[in-house]
């Protein structure tokens, strides 16, 4: 099994308990320049985005843990507009430290419980 197969994998495994939860999740997928995140409701649709890509953002640097502090920021505050507070982390098979850890953290400062 690569690396690639065994993240996929991980992603599988989370997603289906997830789907137990019956709760929004706020997905994240990261790119070694980029960091990504969404928050996704039960039936598919996505709520409120956020990414290093955004305008406000993109002036900063990207691809490093201070990035994905602003987007964890940026996202917790779209989310709780939207009138979100309740999700689950699913984290697609990436593990749990650097930025996907900033990005978790950030995000739950602005007002996301997970």
């Amino acid at each position: 099994m690569n690396k690639i197969e065994a993240r996929v994998r991980r992603a599988t495994r989370t997603r289906a308990k997830i789907k137990t939860l019956g709760v929004d999740r706020l997905t994240v997928h990261r790119t070694p320049r980029h960091i990504y995140a969404q928050i996704i409701k039960r039936d598919g649709s996505i709520v409120v985005s956020a990414s290093s890509l955004d305008k406000d953002l993109r002036k900063e640097q990207s691809g490093n843990i201070s990035s994905a502090e602003l987007v964890g920021k940026l996202i917790g505050e779209r989310a709780v507009q939207a009138g979100i507070s309740k999700i689950a982390f699913d984290r697609s098979g990436f593990k749990y430290h650097g930025r996907v850890k900033a990005l978790a953290d950030k995000a739950r400062e602005a007002g996301l419980t997970f």
